[in-house]
């Protein structure tokens, strides 16, 4: 998560680190959360002094060691129940999507965290958040996303 220049607003902000396969398929790095490990995305608080979507490549930086180009628009947004000490609060989040264009073989949290390349029905598949699933598997029909990644639809 974000360090000390974060500031707690009504939402959190999430990379979507993709990129084509070997095969042109998209795929999307997942990660596991520190403490639960349940399969998430890069996401953290809005920092400020940042747009939301640089915040988000901070994230993924410091949560999935990936680098690359963020989309400034978001690709779409999800909610989930974020425990606290005393309660569970119901977060929205918003998502950007981050062609990865490094990936580092150290980075910030890596001894906390797996990371997993996978496809976007595996991906969906893997996280819990329902409302995330549904925004990874509808990614392909983001036209600006897809040709953001450079993706073009077999047909």
């Amino acid at each position: 998560m974000a360090s000390r220049t974060s500031i707690r607003s009504g939402h959190q902000v999430a990379a979507l680190p993709l990129r084509l396969s070997e095969a042109g398929r998209p795929e999307l790095l997942v990660v596991t959360s520190r403490e639960t490990r349940r399969w998430i995305v890069p996401k953290g608080w809005p920092m400020k002094g940042l747009k939301d979507h640089k915040a988000a490549a901070i994230e993924a930086l410091e949560e999935a060691g990936v680098r690359g180009t963020m989309l400034r628009r978001a690709a779409g947004h999800y909610s989930y129940w974020r425990r606290t000490r005393t309660d569970f609060r119901l977060t929205d989040v918003v998502a950007y999507a981050l062609k990865v264009e490094t990936v580092l073989a150290e980075w910030k949290e890596r001894e906390q965290r797996e990371a997993r390349w996978a496809n976007l029905l595996d991906a969906a598949d893997l996280v819990a958040d329902p409302e995330l699933s549904t925004l990874i598997v509808r990614l392909p029909l983001d036209a600006k996303v897809m040709k953001f990644l450079g993706w073009k639809m077999p047909g």
